[in-house]
């Protein structure tokens, strides 16, 4: 999470995290496990597509607060 504190590129949010996989731009991907059923699945089915290391944090209060946000994020991914 560290690196997710620090990195000057990153997604936030679900659609930026699925374009940036998509894009193959996606380093590694952070997905909160309370998230949506939905959602969560279709984050991880997509990172182990692009071949991308998934990182899963407990909350997505925690990582969105990783990312700077006062709300919590489904999705966040550290970017090239």
């Amino acid at each position: 999470m560290e690196e997710l504190r620090a990195a000057a590129n990153r997604a936030v949010g679900t659609k930026a995290v699925l374009r940036a996989l998509t894009a193959g731009t996606a380093v590694r991907v952070y997905v909160a496990t309370d998230s949506d059923t939905f959602l969560y699945q279709k984050i991880v089915r997509a990172a182990e597509a692009a071949g991308v290391r998934l990182v899963k944090v407990e909350s997505g209060k925690e990582l969105g607060k990783a990312c700077g946000l006062t709300i919590g994020s489904a999705a966040a991914a550290l970017l090239r």
